[in-house]
Formats: C-alpha cells, structure tokens, sequence
C-alpha cells in the first residue's frame, strides 16, 4: 500500500472507531508500518486540515470526528474516472484548486486493480494551458464566500481602470472559461461581477457580510440567466 493510500486508509480507520480513539501502536500493528511511520501520517493528516486529534493519558489515543469527515462514497469506475478527469483539469485559476487536486489524488488512492489504472490514464491524457492565477488571491476569495466576510479588492476593469473596492461575495459565475466573484459592491451599491484574474489584490475585512441572493444580483447583468452546471443542479434545492 502506497502512502496516498495509507493515508486514506487511516482516516477510515479511526471513522470505523470513533469516538473510541485507536493508538497509534494498534494503528501500525493494523498497516504494518512502524509506530514512527504512524506519528508521521497522522501528523500529515492534522498539517492538511483533517480534524483528527492526539487523546492523551491512560485509554487515549488518537480520534477523528466523524461529523466533520464525509463516510467512504461507493463509485462505479467510470464514475470515478470522470471525477478524477475533471478534477485533474482545474488549474490555478480555478476556485478551491488545492483542495480538488487533493480530492483527485485521494479518489485515485480509495481505488484498486484496473479502476485505479483506468483513473490514472484518464487523468494522463487531459492537458490545460496554464492561465494567470494568484493562490493569495483565489484563497481570500474562497475564504470570503466560505465564511461569508467582506472583502476588500484592487481591481482592472476591462477598460484597464483600476479601482479599490469593498464587496459583500455573494457567488462564483463560470462562463467562457473564466471565473466571476458576484458580490454586493459597497462602492457602486449594486450587484458586480469582478473576474478573477483581474483582480490584483484581496485582503479580508474581518468584517461579517450581509447575506445577499446571487439570483437577484445577476438580475438585469449579461448573466440573468446563469443556472446551477447540471452536474449541481439536482444539489440545489428548488427557488
């Protein structure tokens, strides 16, 4: 078992025990590993944002809560070769870019024989032309909408004017490639959508924003008619 492998494995693992924690000598006893190679995984594991966590003293261990980890998913292969596909085309300037190549390595890594061989020569065979993208930029946006905070931003509209602007993030719009922050803007008082890679610079508030509706803010903008991508759409509840 490689270590991409063992890694997913583990969390399995302590999920299939939780709340009793596993210590870390049963953990290697379990993969055949050493108790060092163990402490190095679940160190890694902790470094990329998995909530599991050291129980110390007498009957303790080490422990994951299950609420914040999704259960083992059962795809078909083709399924899951499509997933690995797309996720393996999303470059830097796509929105939570890190998180779908860790998804895809972990996809490839919960699949064995001629599935997992299948993913990976999928995922070989689809190639993307770099565009401009800058990780600082894409994780302030990302963390924005994701806890739901002001922005501040510096941006170049398509006429080449720059200006300072503070926006309530109220979505993401795909269209032609490119990717859009819809956002209430305090500046302008409106619903604008501002194209990810002309912004030059975000930097988070600290402050709460107002909950905005992204349907009413694309009202009467070239992107009314913007609806869920189909792969979504049966995950968004009805209007």
């Amino acid at each position: 078992m490689n270590r991409t492998a063992r890694l997913y494995a583990l969390v399995e693992e302590l999920r299939a025990a939780a709340p009793r924690p596993l210590t870390v000598a049963a953990l290697a006893t379990r993969f055949e590993v050493s108790t060092r190679t163990v402490q190095r995984d679940l160190q890694t594991l902790m470094q990329t944002g998995v909530p599991v966590r050291s129980i110390p003293g007498r009957g303790g261990g080490w422990s994951i809560d299950p609420e914040m980890t999704l259960p083992p998913i059962h795809l078909t292969a083709d399924e899951a070769s499509a997933l690995t596909a797309a996720l393996a085309a999303a470059d830097a300037s796509t929105p939570y870019a890190s998180a779908a190549r860790t998804a895809a390595q972990k996809i490839v890594a919960s699949m064995a024989g001629p599935a997992s061989a299948a993913a990976r020569e999928l995922a070989a065979r689809i190639v993307t032309l770099p565009t401009h993208g800058d990780s600082a930029i894409r994780t302030a946006v990302e963390h924005a909408l994701a806890n739901n905070m002001v922005l501040r931003l510096s941006y170049t509209d398509a006429a080449g004017h720059e200006s300072n602007r503070v926006v309530e993030p109220a979505g993401l719009l795909t269209a032609d490639g490119r990717w859009y922050l819809i956002a209430w803007c305090r500046t302008r008082r409106a619903g604008r959508g501002f194209r990810l890679d002309r912004i030059a610079a975000a930097a988070p508030t600290g402050e709460q924003a107002q909950p905005h509706n992204l349907t009413e803010l694309l009202l009467g903008s070239a992107a009314a008619g913007a609806v869920p991508p189909t792969a979504l759409a049966s995950l968004t509840p009805p209007r």
